[in-house]
């Protein structure tokens, strides 16, 4: 069999997609692996340029495919999709992955570290963590609305509401209700103190770098 010289990988949750050519562009690996296949099967392939599309898992499959001694690029979604030549699928993806990591205007991802995407998921957990906080929010004005209790806008305002809510001599919420928003309200608390250490966190690791230490 002739030695792959371009594979185009197409990732997947389970099972992945490979296409690769010779020098001459002729198609020498078309096969699909599962995921425990995959290290073994580019352990034995001799290192050879692969390409893949920018996806969060490309990085630690770039990683480990480095470990091996291939040449890996990672590409933007975008920047592949024009190399699709037939209906989409796993086989025509992975062959337009091929073809387009061997373009010389091709522009390419940098393939993050674990520091690195540790970094990211650290934002992103902040990110969802806001948006939890703003649904309950939101949640609780929303109810306690409809019984015609509303307060400005802001934290002092929201408090307002839960002071309203922890008050059991206060008729104007039936009890139905405030024991139901009495959950909201306790998932509020969790989620505040989550946004104060994860916000810590963000600090912490500003500050052992090099930017974030620049006054």
């Amino acid at each position: 069999m002739e030695t792959a010289m371009t594979i185009g990988l197409d990732l997947g949750k389970s099972v992945f997609q490979v296409h690769g050519v010779d020098a001459g562009g002729a198609v020498v690996v078309p096969r699909r692996l599962t995921c425990g296949k995959l290290l073994a099967f580019f352990a034995k392939q001799v290192p050879c340029l692969v390409g893949m599309e920018a996806c969060a898992a490309a990085h630690n499959w770039g990683r480990e495919l480095q470990k091996l001694g291939h040449r890996v690029r990672l590409m933007p979604l975008r920047y592949v999709k024009p190399y699709v030549k037939r209906q989409k699928n796993d086989a025509a993806d992975a062959k337009a992955i091929c073809e387009a990591v061997t373009r010389p205007t091709m522009r390419f991802v940098q393939i993050k570290t674990c520091e690195q995407q540790g970094t990211l998921v650290l934002h992103r957990v902040r990110l969802m963590l806001m948006r939890q906080r703003v649904r309950l929010s939101n949640a609780i004005r929303g109810h306690m609305a409809e019984y015609g209790l509303v307060a400005p806008v802001g934290r002092n305002g929201l408090q307002r509401l839960i002071t309203i809510l922890n008050n059991l001599d206060d008729d104007r919420v039936p009890a139905v209700a405030r024991t139901s928003l009495a959950l909201l309200v306790s998932q509020l608390g969790l989620v505040n103190d989550q946004v104060l250490e994860n916000d810590r966190r963000v600090m912490v690791s500003a500050r052992s770098t090099e930017i974030g230490c620049r006054r």
